[in-house]
């Protein structure tokens, strides 16, 4: 399993030392969450920031948009350096306009879907996807509790597409990570268990061992 820590839960104030820490540690993606204060009430950060943190490693961008018009902003995330692009399938773009603007970028098009919404409104455009992205928290902040019975939509991703990448986003740590690696998860992404542990190589370590006791 691969672990991409969010930067949501890093300290701003260092946030290109923070992403190379990240790197220095052992993760595999850095995350990160773009937040318009729209589409979801938090507010982050835009394209000019992950380019200027672009520099700091050389793992792959795994960029995460909570906007309400993912297809309008494409063209500047994917100038920034994205490698991953996740969208909303609740957001206003056209889903397929949108996976085919990631791929025509040179990105890996991901859909994300969030705790309400029912996995079979994402299964018309698995065949065009790289990823698939279920919250198992409500989106907009870091620190929530996982929603174990979102493995169900993972299970069902699973079942329908077997070499789909699915990720998952919210309240991942040591034991939510034994419960996602069971259920087929591919990547986990991790804030608060991460930037927030006294070691974050231990941290990253811990998660990565989930995948021997599913």
């Amino acid at each position: 399993m691969l672990i991409a820590p969010s930067v949501l839960s890093s300290d701003f104030s260092q946030l290109g030392n923070e992403v190379k820490r990240m790197d220095i540690c052992g993760a595999d993606w850095i995350h990160l969450d773009i937040m318009d204060g729209h589409f979801v009430p938090n507010l982050t950060f835009g394209a000019p920031v992950v380019q200027a943190v672009r520099k700091f490693t050389d793992k792959p961008f795994d960029v995460h948009l909570m906007i309400d018009e993912p297809l309008r902003y494409m063209p500047d995330f994917l100038k920034a350096g994205a490698d991953i692009v996740s969208f909303h399938l609740e957001a206003q773009s056209d889903p397929r306009e949108t996976i085919a603007a990631i791929r025509a970028g040179g990105a890996k098009p991901a859909i994300a879907i969030k705790p309400k919404t029912p996995v079979e409104e994402v299964l018309p455009y698995l065949d065009d996807l790289y990823m698939v992205l279920v919250m198992t928290v409500e989106p907009g902040f870091g620190g929530q509790s996982f929603m174990a019975d979102m493995m169900e939509k993972v299970r069902a991703l699973k079942a329908k597409k077997p070499d789909l990448l699915v990720q998952v986003d919210g309240g991942i740590n040591p034991q939510t990570a034994v419960t996602a690696a069971q259920a087929g998860v591919d990547i986990c992404v991790a804030g608060t268990s991460v930037f927030k542990a006294e070691d974050a190589r231990e941290a990253i370590d811990a998660l990565k061992a989930a995948d021997e006791q599913k």
